[in-house]
């Protein structure tokens, strides 16, 4: 219990919580440990909890998702934030990154990237929802459109691509295979070479967006 990663849901519309939550506990690497339906809730329940990452609507009553983030960064609290949106404004991520902010999420994608996004910030790197993060991030980190670059790759490869699709991090898929991580790593390392991508989201964003083609 004490190695899951400590989750805590914030978002003024019930729906969207429960809908979150539903998502993260089918990930047994996940807890729910509080959910929170205004900002003045949430900042709270992240000050008495600690959370190891805190979920958070930029747009709640009481206060704002912005508001909690940089409160958490002031205080040099260890909670990771991802931001939950419906805007996809080049300002708005970049006052959200300002305040802290790990990740930045637009809710119509939000249920299938969160995983990821979890253990990505969790990782100490960014995440940015697939369908926006060509607007907003630097020109190194492209994710290729050609679907075809798979054949290129061998069957090891694309099922080790089908777990990063999944949010599991090396340790985990290795777990899996029955191989070691750094094993795991050098598969990484050489699936990103063969695809011409760069950068530590392009491979898991490339991943989701393809996932329903990596059949093994």
């Amino acid at each position: 219990m004490s190695d899951k990663i400590r989750i805590l849901v914030a978002d003024d519309h019930p729906i969207v919580v429960s809908g979150l939550v539903m998502n993260i506990q089918r990930d047994e690497a996940f807890l729910v440990v509080a959910q929170a339906h205004d900002g003045a809730q949430a900042l709270a329940m992240i000050e008495q909890l600690r959370p190891d990452v805190a979920i958070i609507d930029v747009e709640m009553p009481r206060k704002d998702g912005l508001t909690i983030a940089r409160t958490v960064k002031q205080n040099n609290w260890e909670t990771r934030i991802i931001f939950l949106t419906l805007h996809k404004e080049r300002d708005l991520f970049h006052a959200a990154m300002e305040a802290g902010g790990g990740a930045f999420l637009v809710k119509d994608s939000a249920l299938a990237e969160i995983a990821v996004a979890i253990k990505t910030v969790m990782a100490g790197r960014r995440y940015v929802s697939s369908g926006i993060v060509d607007q907003f991030m630097l020109p190194q980190e492209p994710v290729p459109s050609d679907a075809g670059l798979l054949r290129d790759l061998t069957p090891a490869e694309r099922r080790i691509l089908k777990l990063i699709a999944e949010g599991k991090s090396s340790k985990e898929i290795g777990a899996d295979l029955s191989i070691h991580y750094r094993t795991v790593e050098n598969h990484r390392t050489n699936i990103s070479r063969k695809l011409g991508i760069m950068g530590s989201n392009a491979l898991p964003r490339f991943a989701l967006q393809y996932k329903d083609k990596l059949t093994t």
